[in-house]
């Protein structure tokens, strides 16, 4: 039995060597020894703006509370959740768009579900009930957005899954028969598409969800004209298209949202981690009025609601944030200097256990292999690798990324979006060190 009454996240439940950070100044942390780590994950999607405007947010969240501290969404409202929904309304793509709060990113996915089902009882089509999406991806854990991620050992043991969810190939080229012909491998991937959806019954589909990048597996870019495939395939079988932009949105990729690079515009949108750039938690939907419009004809409630979604603290939060990125030039920074992370991640291919380099913005997997001809890694050497020699490797370099095995063997990284060329620098030369040792660790 642990002494420390803390249960870990995702972690095994110990607490041998536990990692503590008690502070962070740009886009570093200090440990409780006063050690420095860079970053490197933006504490798991979620820092865009690094630790450094903590002053800034904690006065725009003390007016709030010092106002009004609290207040819910049932049937009333306040007004950073108004302004907040506006502005989100206004950036998101399309137009007439609607904005639900809730308290982080598996919730809104939730949320999301819900809302398609409400759309559609209201329009006369109860039948539609199930869902496309893809093999390895993460949409959250309660068991309604469970039920759409593509990784089964998480859903194994939690009983049947309260959404029929048809799983289809992700967009990971490396190794894939068509990886040099982007157009092929686009066409394949939306038939497969589409022959999910007439087998599960074209009217009887609800939902097609995916991440602009997907982050289980390893930052999986989708090939030219793959999106504008699945927004015709919703259009023409009438089912909803969705973008679960909890990671990709707010600057990650470049844009407000990921889906931006696309040309195309969702139906919903699930958003969370960068909204507040972790300063206070939050996420949200945000569906098109033709989403809502049903519902508002017929005079029909919404039934669902979270207590603290739209919190007005941390409404105003996130209206600081938005003000941040927007005044400091945050998308212009990491459009600005991808290239630059992009050519020097582009070195690691150097090195004998580097198979492949993936991503976009400052979104960025390496997948790690076993020889020269991208062998993939064993159990054996997945489990010394990534729960053993990596972590330990990692934090004796400084620098916090994620190695991760959820599909292929990965180490990714998002650095905060205030990083300069230095600091992207400082990350690519310590993952060649530790990429170095870790294929002397493999034998390579």
């Amino acid at each position: 039995m642990s002494a420390m009454p803390l249960m870990m996240h995702f972690a095994a439940q110990h607490h041998d060597n536990l990692l503590v950070l008690e502070r962070g100044e740009g886009p570093y942390v200090f440990d409780t020894d006063g050690r420095r780590y860079v970053d490197a994950l933006s504490s798991l999607f979620c820092s865009q703006l690094g630790y450094s405007y903590g002053a800034e947010f904690a006065e725009a969240a003390t007016a709030q509370m010092t106002t009004l501290a609290f207040n819910t969404n049932w049937a009333t409202a306040h007004p950073p959740a108004i302004d907040l929904a506006e502005r989100l309304a206004d950036l998101a793509p399309g137009e007439g768009n609607t904005v639900f709060f809730t308290g982080g990113g598996s919730e809104a996915v939730e949320a999301a579900w819900k809302l398609v089902r409400e759309h559609f009882l209201a329009n006369g089509q109860p039948q539609r009930t199930k869902a496309i999406a893809r093999d390895v991806a993460y949409h959250g854990v309660t068991l309604g957005a469970l039920s759409f991620t593509g990784i089964p050992r998480f859903k194994d043991g939690f009983g049947t899954p309260p959404i029929d969810v048809t799983h289809v190939s992700n967009t990971n080229s490396f190794r894939s028969p068509d990886a040099d012909d982007p157009e092929a491998q686009t066409r394949r991937l939306l038939a497969e598409m589409e022959a999910a959806i007439i087998a599960a019954g074209p009217d009887e589909v609800a939902l097609i969800i995916a991440e602009p990048v997907q982050n289980a597996g390893g930052c999986l870019v989708a090939p030219p004209g793959y999106w504008a495939g699945l927004r015709e395939l919703a259009d023409r079988h009438g089912a909803l298209l969705m973008a679960d932009e909890v990671i990709c949105g707010f600057g990650r990729l470049g844009e407000w949202f990921g889906l931006m690079h696309e040309g195309i515009v969702p139906d919903l949108m699930s958003v969370a981690k960068g909204l507040t750039s972790a300063y206070a938690p939050m996420g949200a939907v945000i569906a098109g009025g033709h989403v809502v419009e049903p519902l508002i004809a017929q005079g029909k409630p919404f039934r669902h609601g979270i207590t603290f979604g739209g919190h007005p603290v941390s409404a105003a939060v996130a209206l600081k944030n938005i003000e941040i990125f927007e005044r400091d030039g945050v998308l212009e920074n990491v459009r600005s200097l991808e290239p630059h992370l992009r050519s020097r991640l582009d070195e690691l291919l150097d090195l004998p256990i580097v198979g492949d380099v993936r991503g976009s913005g400052f979104f960025w997997a390496v997948e790690m292999v076993a020889d020269e001809h991208d062998t993939r890694l064993d159990q054996a050497q997945r489990d010394s690798l990534l729960r053993g020699y990596l972590p330990h490797r990692l934090r004796e370099a400084g620098l916090i990324a994620r190695s991760d095995d959820r599909g292929d063997s990965v180490l990714q990284i998002a650095p905060p979006l205030i990083s300069d060329a230095t600091v992207l620098d400082e990350i690519v030369d310590g993952l060649k060190d530790v990429l170095s040792d870790a294929g002397v660790h493999l034998g390579l």
